[in-house]
């Protein structure tokens, strides 16, 4: 009975020690530097590759969202479709990076999309309007009033609309501006690039509202009529019309 006792007590006490020793182990490994000994396990520099991977990882799968949100709006743009909104990109981002960084990005990469998105749009339009006689175009009359000066090929291209000072002057087709700027004989001039070829010249100006490369839509006021120039002595609008680098008399295609 005796010899039975000592036994189960060494084998308490073995098992006691072993339990201990597993403790002393376990705290050496999880609260020491010896954890970092064990092959296989990850220490610091691992660990900062292991995030700077994952940042990569994450950088090409949102760069590769934006080129494929930009196929799919390039498609629907040639095809006359509705767009993506560029805001959906923002759902597939993790926040690795901070927020004024990651906003910079966002905003930089829809205005690189956006321009591209606006680029093969124009370019349909071009197309189109290429295809299409410039007497089948619809001009939106750069202001409303009488014309005091007709076109003349030689000696004076353009037409001479009586204006009151200050009303608002119109681009006639949606385009870019090339030129915004003074000159001494037509004061300040604003001079637009359509597709199609196409450009149109707005003289005699008080203020320009639009500076030069911006995209404007027909009918949108680019400048106030007014007096600036030698040539003027009354508020008027000096008007150009030219086509493929030949001046043509607006009076046939604007009804003012």
């Amino acid at each position: 009975m005796s010899k039975t006792k000592d036994k189960r007590n060494v084998i308490l006490l073995a098992t006691a020690a072993f339990v201990l020793m597993l403790a002393i182990n376990f705290c050496l490994i999880a609260f020491t530097p010896l954890k970092t000994l064990i092959p296989g396990y990850p220490d610091a520099e691992m660990r900062r590759h292991s995030v700077e991977t994952a940042l990569r990882v994450d950088s090409l799968q949102l760069a590769l969202s934006r080129w494929e949100l930009y196929s799919e709006n390039l498609s629907r743009v040639l095809l006359g479709q509705e767009t993506i909104s560029i805001d959906s990109l923002k759902a597939s981002g993790r926040d690795y990076m901070g927020r004024n960084s990651r906003h910079k990005d966002n905003r930089e990469d829809s205005l690189i999309i956006e321009g591209l998105i606006e680029k093969a749009r124009l370019a349909r339009i071009d197309k189109n309007l290429k295809a299409l006689p410039i007497e089948g175009l619809h001009f939106f009359p750069p202001l409303k009033g009488n014309v005091s000066q007709g076109y003349n090929e030689s000696q004076h291209p353009a037409v001479d609309i009586v204006a009151s000072k200050d009303q608002l002057v119109c681009a006639v087709l949606e385009g870019t501006i090339i030129f915004a700027g003074w000159n001494d004989e037509n004061g300040y001039t604003v001079i637009i690039q359509h597709a199609g070829n196409i450009i149109s010249s707005y003289s005699h100006c008080q203020q320009m509202l639009r500076q030069r490369g911006e995209q404007v839509k027909a009918g949108s006021a680019i400048a106030l009529a007014g007096t600036t120039g030698t040539s003027s002595k009354h508020p008027q609008l000096h008007f150009e019309l030219w086509y493929n680098g030949r001046s043509l008399n607006p009076v046939d295609y604007i009804k003012f």
